[in-house]
């Protein structure tokens, strides 16, 4: 319920905790998402590192490690990768 008090606009209790409640829920979602995606640049950019890592070195067991490592990290979660 409104009331109107010399131009103004007054809440009841209840509304200003719901609309409360509503932005709170806003905040932690884009904050959950913002930390998702920070995650995912930051497993992005460490197996790049592996990649050049396995680029330095000469073919074999320590290149092919490398680049099976940088891989896994980052298809480890297929759902972040699109």
């Amino acid at each position: 319920m409104n009331i109107f008090e010399q131009g103004k606009t007054l809440y009841t209790q209840n509304e200003f905790n719901a609309a409360l409640t509503e932005a709170k829920a806003e905040i932690m979602s884009v904050a959950i998402q913002t930390t998702r995606q920070a995650i995912f640049l930051e497993r992005r950019a460490c197996a790049r590192l592996l990649t050049d890592m396995a680029d330095a070195d000469d073919e074999g067991a320590v290149c092919t490690a490398l680049r099976n490592a940088a891989e896994y990290m980052v298809n480890r979660l297929p759902s972040q990768n699109q």
